[in-house]
């Protein structure tokens, strides 16, 4: 039984393990992925989940459910001897320990790209997981909640105003959902108006979307501005300290919710403690044929693939390019790095990765999308109605795919649901706070009982009538 160890569980590492499953034997190979987390996310539907299009569960892909034969360990894999084939694996409960495998595969995908900029640590969410986005979306419906009660003024504008760092997809399509929800919350909110939102998408190059041409990025940031946004482009981010937002162009503004996605960068962990070749990116140096390595130097037992690997893009036109770090190639790479390794055990000749990019497509909101396949744009409801038919047939897994479905039928119907669940990031705060107020009671000295004052007497021209008081609810019962 030869053994193969998956780093990673995303988009590369759950196809090559679902795949390999398909194609080998069971006395052929063991097959152990390494991943902290117990699903696979599909990240193209976060920023629907931002916006409470799509539920949270349905875009993350359990790994048990679909890995049947293939043995998982919740945990990270800090350091690679390939010489001896040792990884060392820290599981989430337990010491360190070796794993010794015959084959590695590196997918361990990539990090969010952080500058030390004030306030960014403390105050910014992240979108490149499905808690990063929900709690996305319950700020802004509790922002709304807690906006409501106040007056117009600069505490409820602040409340309300929300900001973007990076004009990528991720970015972009988040800004544009979230903007979709809270202009379609305001018929709810009667005390507020359109004019105490504040969105901003800050951006430090002079344009957005750099997958798409000039014309169309630039149709993007007039269709958000129209739409209410603000898009900053050429700023930088200066500070974020104490929910200010400082900006190099010299705007400044209260802020309440603040999302970053400026990018991303390889795995440090992985790339850093290895002695497999790092590309100078950080990244691993990839052949076309997804082995670790060089064309002159392949290293033997040793793949890698997704946004950890340095992947030559045979389909560009550009000499030494690599292919794009994105869903469209991981979930490709995946497949043909499953396929190599079956070939490669049994002696078979392996193929290059070679992909010709099926285009562009972004969501901007409910009924809102961009398209474009080299010079083929397609705006508004049609390329928002691709965006929706490419991903609901690319998430993995039927299962997956009707639940998603349905959602999408059931908004059309009854709209999104707007229902705030901020406080299951702190469940136990109703019963500490019930389990504090009966310890106090039982702790008080006893009070003498008040005296029940007189009734009043009726007016003589009134019948006989009772007043009934509801007794006050304790704390704990809100």
């Amino acid at each position: 039984m030869r053994r193969i160890l998956i780093v990673g569980g995303g988009y590369a590492g759950f196809y090559t393990a679902w795949r390999l499953e398909k194609k080998l034997r069971r006395d052929e190979a063991e097959v152990t992925l390494v991943d902290p987390r117990p699903y696979m996310t599909y990240q193209p539907f976060l920023p629907e989940v931002t916006a409470g299009s799509v539920e949270a569960r349905h875009v993350a892909v359990p790994l048990r459910r679909n890995l049947r034969r293939t043995r998982l360990i919740a945990g990270t894999v800090v350091n690679i001897d390939h010489a001896h084939r040792t990884a060392t694996l820290r599981p989430a409960e337990g010491a360190e320990r070796e794993l010794h495998y015959d084959t590695v595969v590196l997918t361990a995908g990539a990090v969010t790209r952080t500058f030390p900029i004030p306030g960014v640590a403390d105050e910014a969410i992240g979108l490149k997981h499905v808690e990063e986005a929900v709690a996305i979306r319950d700020r802004l419906l509790t922002a709304f909640e807690r906006a409501a009660t106040l007056p117009p003024g600069p505490e409820r504008r602040k409340l309300l105003t929300v900001t973007f760092v990076g004009g990528g997809f991720t970015g972009v399509e988040g800004f544009g959902e979230l903007l979709s929800l809270a202009t379609a919350l305001l018929k709810f909110y009667p005390e507020l108006s359109f004019d105490d939102l504040g969105f901003h998408l800050i951006e430090v190059r002079d344009r957005i979307l750099p997958e798409v041409t000039d014309k169309p990025g630039q149709w993007v940031v007039e269709h958000l501005e129209k739409r209410g946004g603000h898009v900053h482009l050429g700023t930088k981010l200066v500070s974020a300290a104490d929910d200010h937002i400082v900006l190099s162009d010299g705007t400044e503004y209260d802020n309440h919710l603040l999302v970053w996605t400026a990018g991303n960068q390889s795995n440090p962990v992985v790339a850093r403690h290895t002695d497999l070749p790092v590309h100078p990116d950080g990244l691993f140096q990839v052949r076309a044929d997804l082995r670790v390595g060089t064309d002159d130097a392949p290293v033997p037992d040793a793949w890698a693939a997704g946004d950890n690997a340095a992947v030559p893009d045979l389909a560009s036109d550009v000499p030494g390019a690599y292919t794009v770090p994105n869903a469209q190639n991981a979930v490709r790479q995946g497949k043909r790095l499953a396929a190599n390794i079956v070939a490669d055990l049994r002696g078979r000749k392996v193929k290059p990765y070679v992909h010709h990019s099926l285009g562009t497509v972004a969501t901007l909101g409910l009924g809102k999308g961009i398209f474009q396949y080299r010079r083929i744009v397609i705006k508004g409801v049609l390329a928002w109605l691709m965006h929706r038919g490419y991903h609901v047939l690319a998430v993995p897994t039927w299962e997956r795919k009707v639940r998603v479905f349905l959602v999408w039928v059931a908004a059309l119907f009854y709209g999104r649901d707007i229902a705030s669940l901020l406080s299951v990031q702190h469940p136990r705060a109703a019963f500490v706070a019930a389990t504090l107020g009966a310890r106090q009671r039982r702790t008080a000295p006893d009070a003498p009982a008040p005296e029940a004052p007189a009734p009043a007497p009726a007016p003589a021209s009134s019948g006989t009538e009772e007043a009934v008081a509801a007794a006050p609810r304790e704390a704990g019962d809100s």
